[in-house]
């Protein structure tokens, strides 16, 4: 009934990290082009770093996306990095590099990952990509065993291309890492959309849902409401749009206007008092 009353395809404020629906504002667009630059630069070490529901994590989808466009360019995306000890970390990267042998010691396995980038960035001229999102989540050892793979190098570029996404707290932790902060060659921040970008965000996902009737389903002051409440972070724009259209649906309306929004945000402040 969502979807037939509206004439969608897809649900259009679902906050799963799905591409398809990555409104392309200002700031996350500097982000993936300057992503990939660096990256076909061989730069090593880029930072991208963003509030919880800022988007940060369709954004890697985004950029995996687009790097595999390109034969030459391998990539590999770390979603959860909670590991136990170096050892483990280096294991999971040797399988997921697809590297076979079982080794005894992290030595052994970061060895064994050098020479896999070897081959694979000199001798076959590839790009070797790994994304880790979360990366607050990084204990000291792990980070640790990042420096070192960034220590790969031939005289002209880095082995491995790492991009590292997460929470505004990761910075102190890799300040706090000798050597790691100044090896950052891209360091990014991604920002809450402003009111413009909030309404566009509300109109480019219902388009790309499917909706296409040329009468608007938010009013303009509906959409100043929701800025106002979320501040400009997508996945509150999404979650309020969500529940507006639930609410829009269930009393029959014909718009949904401040009057709807506002009774929504007074539900929300009344559970949360609960």
């Amino acid at each position: 009934m969502y979807y037939n009353i509206l004439n969608l395809s897809k649900e259009p404020f679902s906050t799963s990290p799905d591409p398809y629906f990555l409104y392309p504002s200002m700031s996350h667009q500097q982000a993936l082009q300057r992503l990939e630059i660096a990256i076909r630069l061989k730069r090593g070490l880029s930072l991208i770093l963003g509030d919880v529901g800022i988007g940060k994590t369709t954004l890697a989808r985004v950029l995996v996306q687009n790097l595999n466009q390109d034969n030459t360019i391998v990539t590999h995306m770390i979603f959860d990095p909670t590991y136990d000890s170096e050892f483990q970390f280096v294991a999971y990267l040797a399988k997921l590099f697809g590297i076979r042998p079982n080794f005894r010691s992290a030595l052994d396995y970061k060895e064994a990952i050098e020479r896999f980038l070897f081959k694979r960035c000199v001798d076959e001229e590839n790009i070797v990509v790994l994304i880790i999102d979360e990366a607050q989540k990084l204990s000291a050892s792990s980070l640790e065993i990042l420096r070192t793979l960034l220590n790969y190098e031939t005289n002209e570029y880095k082995l491995l291309q790492l991009v590292v996404i997460g929470q505004t707290e990761l910075l102190p932790k890799l300040k706090r890492i000798r050597n790691f902060s100044d090896r950052i060659s891209l360091k990014y921040m991604i920002n809450p959309f402003d009111i413009n970008e909030t309404k566009a965000m509300i109109q480019f996902r219902l388009k790309q849902a499917g909706y296409n009737s040329g009468k608007g389903l938010f009013s303009d002051t509906a959409m100043d409401m929701i800025y106002q409440y979320t501040q400009g972070y997508p996945r509150q724009i999404a979650n309020i749009c969500h529940l507006a259209l639930e609410e829009f649906l269930m009393q029959e309306r014909s718009v949904v206007d401040a009057d709807l929004i506002d009774e929504i945000i007074e539900r929300g402040r009344k559970v949360d008092l609960d």
